[in-house]
């Protein structure tokens, strides 16, 4: 048995602790069964938001025409761009890897990491021999993978999750699409903007249900001028016959209402089952931590029943010595969140007084076409909690320099009666850059309205925006007037 000062299975933002942990002096082995860097840099952010930048270059370019500007695209490569990216996310983790391996203060352990006990860990299915660890902190940061619903006949079908999807070196010619949150719209932005027919089938009653409900509706709308977008669904069956594959949906009774290639049917009840074809499927349903090969059972750590693993305010989890972070905490299944996570463990390591994880202000941000973001609450979270709230809305459009880029979109500001910043949720362009004024204001200001209002904004740019949405005439709850 080896013994460590600190150990982590997984190498995404667990390792900013592992480096932590390491300038202190402490002993430290790093557990990874795949690529070092984790979902976000192997499989995730980092590649698809190079993929889709290049699909908002190609959009641009087509998009010419409406500035009088006459361009055409005579030519994609469309492998070579994936290609490119692939070996870019490579590099990087090879350099990880490079990193690691050289160091005198890390031991890397290339291998599933399973609990023997609360804080002893076996090393199997790996590079290297078996071997067991003992360390006196261990932090769980394994992060989640495509979830798979339970679709009768889904494991004879030869279908992709967005793992295989970045991948792919032709774009399908349909792509089918089960699932109506970000990796769905992002990948069928990709795929949509590169040639490829694209169906959408969402159980929810617009895409991105984690949105503001009228950001997902105009969202849904913009995407049903696309693509054929079917919300409302349920995907019950799929088969495959012949390179194509058939999905079978049928209204799902949970949801307000049904829209089946781009109309809007009205109630579940109302509206008939669906089958939808193409020569690709992808899976884009959800995740799912991955805890079932840690063993569990040894320790003392806890999971929700979807298998996350519970942690407090703190991230220590049900075993002493044990901490998580992450996506596997199912608390935001973002990386920014993950590296806030991180930031929050090596304090409370480093530290004798904990302090308790701050999710004030944490955004999020869907890189399709239009960019969605948003942070802090809903209007339905408002409105279902039986708050008091204020709301206002601005149109890319009525700034001056939203008019000049044709820009379709808005802002929305929800605010609390006495003015403080209760949310913001913007679809349109530069959607995720413009959030982080927002951000600042919730999390390093007042967190009132006079943050945004008393700041100086450039004109004519596109955060003028952001500031007319903060300053304009607010409607109090259901639409009473209400002027801060």
């Amino acid at each position: 048995m080896q013994e460590f000062d600190f150990l982590v299975i997984g190498s995404g933002s667990g390792l900013d602790v592992a480096n932590a942990m390491a300038g202190q002096g402490n002993s430290v082995a790093v557990v990874e069964e795949g690529r070092l860097g984790g979902t976000c840099l192997n499989r995730g952010c980092i590649p698809s938001k190079q993929l889709l930048y290049h699909a908002e270059v190609l959009e641009t370019i087509e998009g010419a025409g409406a500035f009088e500007i006459d361009a055409e695209v005579t030519g994609v490569d469309f492998g070579e761009i994936v290609r490119k990216v692939t070996e870019d996310v490579s590099g990087s983790s090879e350099s990880i890897r490079r990193g690691l391996t050289s160091s005198n203060s890390h031991d890397l352990f290339a291998g599933t990491g399973t609990f023997v006990d609360d804080r002893t860990v076996e090393i199997v299915d790996g590079d290297d021999e078996a071997a067991t660890l003992r360390a006196e902190t261990v932090l769980v940061a394994t992060g989640t993978r495509p979830s798979i619903p339970p679709i009768d006949g889904i494991d004879e079908v030869d279908y992709l999750t967005s793992t295989e999807a970045l991948r792919l070196e032709s774009p399908p010619d349909h792509l089918v699409i089960v699932g109506g949150g970000y990796i769905a719209a992002e990948l069928g932005h990709f795929f949509g903007a590169f040639g490829s027919d694209v169906t959408i089938v969402g159980r929810r009653e617009h895409l991105l249900p984690e949105a503001d409900e009228e950001v997902g509706e105009a969202f849904t709308e913009r995407y049903a001028e696309r693509f054929d977008v079917y919300t409302g669904y349920e995907a019950v069956a799929a088969a495959e016959s012949d390179g194509e594959v058939t999905v079978d949906a049928r209204p799902y009774p949970e949801s307000d209402s049904v829209r089946a290639g781009g109309e809007r049917i009205g109630s579940p009840e109302e509206a008939e089952d669906v089958a939808v074809s193409g020569d690709a499927l992808l899976v884009a349903a959800g995740r799912r931590p991955n805890t079932d090969a840690l063993n569990l059972r040894a320790t003392g750590v806890e999971t929700d029943p979807a298998g996350f693993v519970e942690t407090d305010e703190y991230l220590r989890t049900t075993a002493e010595g044990v901490w998580a972070l992450g996506d596997v905490v199912g608390e935001y299944l973002l990386k920014h969140s993950a590296n806030h996570e991180a930031k929050a463990v090596i304090r409370n390591l480093l530290r004798e007084e904990l302090e308790p994880v701050d999710y004030t202000g944490m955004p999020f941000a869907v890189f399709a076409s239009p960019e969605v973001a948003g942070v802090g609450a809903r209007e339905q979270d408002l409105r279902d909690a039986g708050r008091e709230y204020a709301t206002n809305t601005y149109a890319y459009a009525d700034t001056a320099r939203g008019s000049a880029m044709g820009a379709d979109g808005f802002v929305k500001v929800l605010v609390g009666l006495d003015g403080t910043i209760e949310g913001c949720h913007i679809i349109g362009p530069e959607a995720s850059n413009l959030i982080e004024e927002v951000v600042v204001a919730m999390t390093a200001g007042s967190g009132t309205v006079a943050d945004i209002r008393d700041a100086v904004h450039v004109h004519p740019a596109l955060s003028e925006v952001v500031d007319r949405a903060f300053s304009g005439q607010f409607s109090r709850g259901g639409g009473h007037d209400h002027r801060h």
